[in-house]
This record gives structure tokens, C-alpha cells and sequence, in this order.
């Protein structure tokens, strides 16, 4: 796996409530702050951080009000994580629907939605399930191996390049532009940010290849060719085309992947919980909602304010920047009870996370994430497959996407 540069931690002093810093989630101590914000101050303004200024949302009604209305709180005016577009800098924009507001985003959207529909489940479930148990099958019992690139990379590299049509033997080169593309720690120097962009280039003329090798053909049910063959993406520009390949590779690669990860680690996290799941398969398509939740693989969503308003008692202004914290309203005690923090696999309300988003920027593969986790925890349960975690897992160090990079375990027999 590409392992993306990342800057060195500051050692000055630091806001404890500004949990944007990327130390927190590359320690896996980001749980204490955010309760605290929780409690006191579930609105919070962070006068500077590593990404400026900015609102905290991290209880889980605030963020359902802010997503509920796009009109005051816009995707478009300032982009969808933290890191704010830098007019001085290399910098360019790359515009995707997940980033615009109505209607544009209505007809992207669209366009794309028809390779996340039942029926496409229902057609892609068989190769997914095969393709689970080639990699299931292909593992050694009982010896050490890298969990995140051998199962959960491999897992959803495949299924990018089936969506895409991508030649298999570069499928790779998705999770590498993925790691670049998702990592927001790296607008911090201009010297990575520059690197990040000459990867993006490369990832754009690979793509406009593929485009150009299906053009005057009939539709596939591919998603290059659902943007060709549509009126809202058949005519984008190149930093529009790549925008949107950059959402969907990261969006299909990072979330469910990093997912698979937390299956591993969590379920041996919480063995009781683990010996639940075991005695009782049935248990499998809840217990898909509650690693996503616990895990919750993207952070945050940002928004900015188009006018001046008022939320849960704070003044916003016009152009304010708030971050909503899904990983923080997942782990909202009001919501999921005072053991939040743990995994429960028959928790009763766990498909209420947030992890996806709410209202209109909801994911829209959600379905395709939950059959692939939900496929591989099957096909584990078919070999009776338990895995051991060794040692602690190498994480993220950023604020954006909530991940592994590595975790050693070896698989065993129960």
C-alpha cells in the first residue's frame, strides 16, 4: 500500500478542544475531547487551528438540523472537509456533486445513483461473494499478515475497478490515488500539496483514457459510461471529471475498507461481543451498522453558512465554516445509550448512525458498503474464521478519513 507522507506533530501548545489535530486519531484519543464537547459545548468555535477558524457540531441533533437544511448550510461554498481551497497556493479546483449544492447536485447525483440500486445489489452480490472467498481462501491460518492491504485493500480495490471497468491488473493505482486524494493533512505544505496534484493529473489522464476508449459505444453499466451516456456529467470539464472520480474512488474505497478494518480490530476489541456474533449468524446484517458506526471512516463533513443564523445557541455568520463530526454523534450517549463507545452487535438502534450522512448529501453507495462487510463477515462465518489482532494497528494521522494502515493479526479456527 502507497503510504502517504505525513507532517511532523506539532510540539506547540494546543487547543484541547480543537480536534482537528491529526495526533488524535493517529493515537486513537479522540474519544475524551469530543465527549467534552458533547457536554459542554456541542456547537464550539475553534478560533485557529491547522485548518483556521471553524464551528464544532458534534452531537448528533445538530447535525441532522445543519444537514436538513442545505439552503443555510452549503456543500458548495466552501467544499466538504475542513481544509479550505487555497487561492495562493497550486491549488485547483475540482469540483463533484458531493461538493454542490441543488440542483446541480441533484442531476450528478442522478446519474450516478442507478449503479447503487437493489436490483444492482442483487447483481453484483454473487461476483462479490466470490470474489470474498477467493481472498478468505487464499489467507494462511495461524501466521501473521497485514489484515488492511491483504483483505480489506484488496476487498474494495476489486469492486472499484469492477464499477469503473478499470483493467484489473492496475487496480492498485485506485487505493494509491485514493491515499493521496483523502489525506487533508497534506494542504498543510506546499511541497505535498504540489506532489498530491501531479498524482491527481495522473489519475485524470488514466481515467480520460478509459472514457475515450468507450466513446460512440453503447452504454455499460459502468459508471464512466453513466456519466458519458448522461445530460447532467456528459459534458464536464476535466477538474469536474476528476472531482467526481476522486469522490467515488475515495467514497468506495476508504469507507468500506476502513469498515472491514474495524471489523477485525473491533470484534477482537470486544470478544464477548465477538463470541455473540459467532453463536449467531443472524446477528451479521446489524452488526454491519454497528461497526460502521463505531468506526465511523469519514470524520466529518463540512459546511458553510450562506447567511447569518442561529444553531443550538450560537451565532453563526455568513461564511462560517462548520465541521460535523459524524464520528463524534455516533458516539452520542442521548442516541446510543452510555456505552456508546463500545461495540454491541445486537445494539437495537446502531442502522441510526450517521456515518453515511443525512438528507440529501446521504451516501450513495451506502447499500453496495453494507453487502460487501456484510458478505465478508458471512463468508467468515462459513469457515468458521476468527481473526486475532497481534499488535496495535498503524492509523491515519488526519482528521478527514478515520482509518488503518496496517493491522497485524493471524486468523484461527473457534
Amino acid at each position: 500500500m502507497a503510504t502517504v507522507a505525513e507532517p511532523a506533530m506539532h510540539s506547540v501548545a494546543v487547543d484541547p478542544l480543537d480536534v482537528s489535530r491529526p495526533e488524535l486519531y493517529a493515537e486513537d484519543r479522540w474519544q475524551a475531547p469530543f465527549r467534552q464537547l458533547r457536554e459542554t459545548a456541542p456547537v464550539h468555535y475553534v478560533a485557529d487551528s491547522g485548518f483556521g477558524p471553524f464551528w464544532s457540531v458534534s452531537s448528533y441533533k445538530p447535525i441532522v438540523e445543519v444537514e436538513s437544511l442545505p439552503e443555510i448550510y452549503s456543500s458548495q461554498a466552501g467544499g466538504i472537509t475542513i481544509a479550505d481551497f487555497r487561492e495562493d497556493s497550486s491549488d485547483v479546483r475540482m469540483p463533484m456533486f458531493i461538493a454542490m449544492d441543488r440542483p446541480k447536485h441533484t442531476g450528478q447525483r442522478r446519474t450516478v445513483a442507478p449503479a447503487f440500486t437493489p436490483s444492482e445489489m442483487v447483481r453484483l452480490s454473487d461476483n462479490i461473494r466470490a470474489r470474498t472467498a477467493e481472498v478468505l481462501d487464499s489467507l494462511e491460518w495461524n501466521k501473521e499478515f497485514d489484515w488492511v492491504d491483504t483483505v480489506a485493500i484488496e476487498l474494495t480495490t476489486q469492486m472499484l475497478a469492477i464499477l469503473f471497468d478499470f483493467p484489473w491488473e492496475d487496480r492498485r493505482k485506485l487505493t494509491f490515488w485514493s491515499d493521496w486524494a483523502g489525506d487533508i493533512e497534506l494542504v498543510k505544505t506546499e511541497e505535498l500539496r504540489l506532489e498530491r496534484l501531479k498524482h491527481m493529473y495522473e489519475c485524470g489522464a488514466y481515467f480520460q483514457g478509459l472514457w475515450n476508449q468507450k466513446l460512440g459505444k453503447p452504454p455499460t453499466p459502468d459508471l464512466i459510461s453513466m456519466m458519458m451516456h448522461s445530460d447532467a456529467m456528459a459534458e464536464m470539464d476535466q477538474f469536474e471529471f476528476l472531482g467526481n472520480l476522486i469522490l467515488l474512488i475515495v467514497g468506495g474505497n476508504d469507507t468500506t475498507r476502513n469498515s472491514m478494518s474495524a471489523l477485525a480490530y473491533g470484534l477482537d476489541k470486544f470478544p464477548d461481543q465477538r463470541s455473540k456474533l459467532e453463536a449467531d449468524p443472524s446477528l451479521i446484517h446489524n452488526t454491519v451498522q454497528e461497526i460502521i458506526r463505531w468506526q465511523t471512516p469519514l470524520a466529518h463533513m463540512r459546511r458553510t453558512a450562506t447567511q447569518d443564523t442561529v444553531l443550538e445557541g450560537q451565532r453563526i455568520k455568513a461564511g462560517d465554516k462548520l465541521a460535523l463530526w459524524y464520528i463524534s454523534a455516533n458516539r452520542d450517549a442521548s442516541v446510543f445509550g452510555d456505552n456508546a463507545d463500545d461495540i454491541m452487535v445486537d445494539r437495537p438502534n446502531a442502522r441510526r448512525h450517521l456515518a453515511f450522512g443525512h438528507g440529501i448529501h446521504r451516501c450513495v453507495g451506502a447499500r453496495l458498503a453494507e453487502l460487501q462487510i456484510a458478505t465478508l463477515l458471512e463468508e467468515m462465518a462459513k469457515r468458521r474464521m476468527r481473526v486475532n489482532v497481534l499488535g496495535e494497528p498503524e492509523r491515519v494521522a488526519a482528521c478527514f478519513v478515520h482509518g488503518y494502515r496496517k493491522l497485524p493479526v493471524e486468523i484461527s479456527k473457534y
